[in-house]
């Protein structure tokens, strides 16, 4: 049965693990929780990273073998509802840690929050408001 406990995973791909966990977790503040470099032939590289405890991780994932491009759109979000205004700071460790502050494709992503693309050109969305279900 899935209900608030379940634990759930996004899982895409990246062409650049390191850049990606510069990414997500020096600039954003997440932790890796399982990463998988070795090579082995048939497997793919993991990068799994998360809030420590968490109900949910992100997995980012490279085929050495057979690379997949990543197609983002525009609209291919990651949003984390922070519950407070967005950290300036916060978004210039993300710049540093190689995203760039984009517009919104969305208008309302830019009134509550700020859109940050990714090394691969994936959208994090830190949002201003929070979650209610």
């Amino acid at each position: 049965m899935i209900d608030s406990t379940t634990h759930v995973r996004v899982a895409r791909p990246s062409r650049d693990l390191a850049a990606a966990e510069r990414f997500y977790v020096d600039g954003l503040g997440l932790a890796v929780l399982w990463r998988t470099t070795e090579h082995v032939p048939g497997e793919h590289d993991l990068l799994m990273v998360g809030p420590p405890g968490g109900g949910w991780h992100f997995e980012l994932t490279h085929d050495p073998e057979r690379p997949v491009e990543p197609a983002p759109t525009v609209d291919d979000l990651f949003v984390v509802y922070l519950g407070a205004p967005v950290d300036e700071a916060l978004v210039r460790r993300l710049e540093a840690a190689g995203g760039t502050r984009v517009p919104a494709h969305n208008p309302y992503w830019d009134e509550h929050g700020v859109t940050v693309a990714d090394p691969d050109n994936y959208r994090l969305v830190l949002c201003t408001r929070v979650w209610a279900s």
